[in-house]
């Protein structure tokens, strides 16, 4: 029988899976961007074990999420103001092209 704790760390695991790859990262490049051995982010994906608050706090920061976001998949002011620091870096005419796009995925989400 699958405990709730091991359902919880499968959840997580999937979550820096996900994560890592829409990033485009290898273990490998998660692990040493993470300071982690690339045995340790492959444990994490696979739920196979609990993190230390310090492990979680690395890998969350090396995927450029909130460790909130990791534990629960709720998006929370700190994910909102990584993202913001991301669109300052654009252009003017860059930030209007990434608020069309925001605005024609609002329209395509809210219709269905």
């Amino acid at each position: 029988m699958v405990s709730d704790n091991d359902l919880c760390l499968k959840e997580i695991g999937h979550r820096i899976t996900e994560r890592r790859k829409q990033l485009g990262l290898t273990q490998e490049a998660l692990a040493e961007k993470g300071d982690m051995t690339t045995q340790f982010v492959s444990y994490a994906e696979a739920g196979k074990r609990a993190m230390r608050p310090e492990n979680l706090l690395k890998i969350s920061s090396a995927l450029g999420v909130s460790a909130d976001y990791l534990l629960t998949g709720d998006v929370i002011d700190k994910d909102l103001l990584l993202l913001s620091r991301k669109l300052e870096k654009l252009t003017p005419s860059q930030l209007q092209h990434i608020e069309n796009i925001i605005d024609e995925c609002l329209l395509l989400f809210h219709s269905n």
